[in-house]
């Protein structure tokens, strides 16, 4: 507890107070409403013992392709070589693992949902973590932890370049830190390795929609995502790139109500938990928020950001996520960091296995998840399609993609006519 406090202070008195960057200030401003003993109270609850293991995942096939795959129509999980992450809070883990509503500073990003890579999937459950299952080498996974607003080596990010507080407008610049941080890795084949990265932006641009309309409308997210998504189908090839649909924010509004002293929440995201209930102003947010789905929906429906190597998929099982309740309909609070609207690793885990299940799931076929109140079960790549679905709906000639080793009925019929003509020719 002791280095953490100190760890706190020399954030504070240090780098902490980038010019720009409000979400320590906002920190500030919400603490300052704690007494000193709601500060230091530890809430047991919300971290993960150190003991914990889950049971083992394993699945029939876990082995990577014969050779490695040219087309982005056939990567399994096991020909994934690197795994990165860009976003905000939400990838960089913050808050995860605190005691305490001092540690909210504190990046867990070795245990952030779709990146982390600490201990193994048995320690906790991540997207890295499974694919470290198939793949002991993939490069990548976050190893560490990183405190806020302080300057962070790739040795404790991995390649989990999330910034928190970051909007969509900011993702362009760590989509370039991405790009060129993948060209100069050593131990990375930037031609030739499969890459698995994954996107969830946006959330930030709604908590801050009533600030600033005209920079966080639905124009600009739409702008910004796409600026970054060309960047990528035009300079990093054997990609394939999840895109994962923003939360629908409205029900965050009632993570506070148990829980008096979440007045984080209100300094984090203020657009949405400020206004009335049924009044103008939220029905205006609610709807941005509809539409920013939309919209995103939109964006990845056909083939813009497909090609032979490389594909963007829209993961869609966030779209009608409801908060974890218990049995009497409560907010249950054990998911929840101390300020009320970050992710414990419960949360991560259970987004974790949410983003997995979607890869393995084709278009119009992905899991939904109504509510996070019932554990998701994890599901291993289809025997029948061992791949990552990447192939839009925009992109289909209407037969579904065949496997490479085998010979389409066509083919097969050809060669017969051949050989049959051949043996009345006398070549047989």
């Amino acid at each position: 507890m002791e280095w953490l406090c100190i760890a706190v202070a020399t954030c504070v008195l240090a780098s902490c107070s980038v010019k720009g960057n409000d979400w320590w200030w906002e920190y500030e401003e919400g603490i300052r409403h704690y007494s000193k003993e709601a500060l230091n109270k530890e809430f047991p609850e919300k971290t993960r013992p150190v003991s914990f293991k889950h049971p083992a995942f394993q699945c029939p096939d876990m082995s990577p392709s014969p050779s490695v795959p040219s087309s982005v129509e056939f990567v399994k999980a096991a020909d994934i070589k690197v795994i990165a992450a860009l976003g905000d809070s939400l990838t960089t883990g913050i808050g995860a693992n605190a005691t305490t509503v001092l540690g909210i500073p504190i990046e867990f990003r070795h245990v952030s949902w779709s990146i982390g890579g600490y201990g193994t999937f048995q320690d906790v459950i991540t997207l890295a973590n499974i694919i470290k299952l198939f793949n002991p080498a993939v490069l990548g996974a976050a190893p560490g932890k990183t405190i806020h607003g302080m300057q962070a080596h790739i040795s404790e990010t991995g390649f989990n370049l999330a910034v928190t507080g970051h909007n969509t407008f900011n993702l362009p610049s760590q989509t370039r830190h991405l790009i060129d941080t993948l060209r100069g890795y050593e131990g990375l084949n930037f031609e030739e390795d499969w890459k698995l990265l994954t996107i969830l932006m946006g959330m930030n641009d709604i908590c801050d929609y009533c600030k600033d309309k005209a920079l966080f409308s639905v124009d600009n997210f739409i702008h910004y995502m796409s600026v970054s998504l060309e960047m990528l189908f035009n300079e990093v090839p054997r990609m394939i790139v999840n895109v994962v649909q923003i939360l629908p924010m409205e029900t965050l509004r009632e993570v506070q109500k148990p829980t008096p002293g979440c007045l984080l929440q209100r300094s984090f995201c203020s657009c949405l938990i400020e206004p009335e209930a049924r009044s103008p102003e939220l029905r205006e947010l609610v709807e941005v928020n509809l539409e920013f789905q939309k919209r995103l929906e939109e964006l990845l429906s056909g083939n813009r950001f497909f090609k032979g190597d490389f594909a963007v998929v829209l993961q869609p099982f966030l779209k009608h996520a409801d908060p974890p309740r218990l049995s009497n309909g409560r907010i249950d609070m054990t998911f929840f960091t101390h300020d009320c609207f970050h992710f414990t690793i419960k949360g991560h885990e259970e987004l974790a296995k949410g983003l997995w299940n979607n890869m393995f799931q084709p278009e119009g076929g992905k899991l939904m998840v109504s509510s996070f109140s019932d554990p998701i079960s994890l599901i291993c790549p289809p025997m029948e399609h061992p791949y990552i679905f990447t192939r839009p709906s925009g992109a289909r000639s209407g037969q579904p993609a065949l496997r490479p080793d085998a010979p389409s009925l066509a083919a097969i019929l050809l060669l017969l006519s051949l050989l049959t003509a051949s043996s009345h020719l006398g070549f047989v």
